[in-house]
């Protein structure tokens, strides 16, 4: 087949390279990530569901895909069993990689996926167009192909469902720990190890899993990341309103924050472009202390319609947009960015250290 390929934006841009992985056509939401490493955590984010990602550093796999290894039953260094993305934009692939840890190149990975990606791209004359017109639709497929987009067949029940894992998983810590009931909207892995690591135990349920109904004996709710646009999870918005009757402690991350902010009585809008990289600097009203994070996620928290009860309880320095609430009184808590990194700074870990003590005072 011919190797030359394109990328074609909804608003009639054509970027134009060269494939690396699979040659397959794919649609889907074209969104970019300013991370200089962390490529293999981010393409096994289930929140980049249904997304073409661009990565704007310009030397992509270098240091390969890493073995799988298993820890606490889940696969490290992958944030989940499978790759999220429907395809990759990259200025340069290196085919030659050089890591200790790695057994296979980037491409091969992909290839495997059945997943395409091009290389030779503008990356940076791309994420300008996006940043200046905004994230919008666009299609991977071969240079000759026609420019046509096909209509848009995603909404954002469908991808939750897509990387919610079904059924109920437990992961227990030491003998009589807390635990948690994780709601699954495409949780990463390492929001389970950070539980784990800090000794409280998770149960992993299904994001439509009625935990109003049966909470499983938990302590608490922990609302995870995931895919799409929060007000299309309305019976989950539900629930978690009903389950703030009881008083428990609730923390929510990313998609999690959004949800618990509307099930609060609040409010949430799409960003132009998101925010979506390894370095985001954010500022906790509470202390003035700042740090750099790691986010990924297309709508935000309405600051200016916070909840009755609530405070703003971090902003990003960028920009001015919420990136965490909490109540003033009860035990619920959510941040906009991934306190558990992976890929990214660790430094705002300490914030599972705080619920999880929350948790052990309730």
């Amino acid at each position: 087949m011919d190797n030359h390929w394109k990328l074609v934006l909804e608003d009639g841009a054509v970027y134009r390279g060269r494939c690396f992985g699979a040659q397959r056509e794919m649609c889907g939401e074209v969104v970019f990530n300013t991370g200089m490493t962390g490529y293999v955590e981010a393409l096994s984010d289930p929140s980049y569901r249904g997304q073409i990602l661009v990565l704007t550093y310009p030397l992509i796999g270098n240091y390969g895909v890493p073995r799988e290894l298993i820890q606490t039953g889940l696969p490290h260094p992958f944030e989940s069993t499978e790759l999220q993305v429907l395809g990759l934009v990259v200025s340069r692939y290196e085919p030659a990689y050089s890591h200790h840890a790695a057994d296979r190149s980037l491409a091969t990975w992909l290839d495997e996926a059945d997943l395409p990606a091009i290389t030779g791209v503008d990356t940076r004359g791309l994420t300008r167009r996006l940043r200046e017109e905004g994230t919008m639709r666009g299609k991977i497929c071969p240079a000759d192909r026609d420019d046509t987009l096909p209509a848009d067949t995603h909404d954002s029940a469908t991808l939750v469902d897509q990387v919610s894992r079904p059924g109920i998983d437990h992961f227990d810590a030491d003998a009589g720990s807390r635990r948690l009931v994780l709601v699954d909207c495409g949780a990463k892995h390492n929001i389970v190890r950070s539980l784990l690591g800090r000794g409280v135990s998770v149960t992993r349920v299904h994001y439509d899993y009625d935990f109003c109904a049966d909470d499983l004996g938990a302590d608490g709710l922990f609302l995870s990341n995931g895919p799409g646009d929060p007000t299309d999870l309305p019976r989950l918005i539900e629930r978690v309103r009903r389950f703030l009757d009881t008083g428990k402690p609730v923390f929510g991350i990313c998609l999690g924050h959004q949800i618990l902010g509307l099930a609060a009585g609040g409010r949430t809008y799409r960003l132009p472009y998101g925010h979506r990289s390894q370095n985001q600097p954010v500022v906790d009203r509470l202390t003035g202390a700042g740090y750099i994070t790691s986010q990924n996620h297309g709508y935000g928290v309405d600051a200016t319609h916070l909840p009755k009860g609530f405070y703003e309880w971090f902003v990003n320095v960028n920009d001015g947009t919420n990136e965490g609430i909490r109540h003033s009184r009860k035990p619920w808590m959510s941040v906009q960015f991934h306190p558990e990194a992976y890929p990214g700074p660790v430094e705002t870990g300490v914030l599972f250290d705080e619920f999880v003590q929350i948790l052990h005072e309730g």
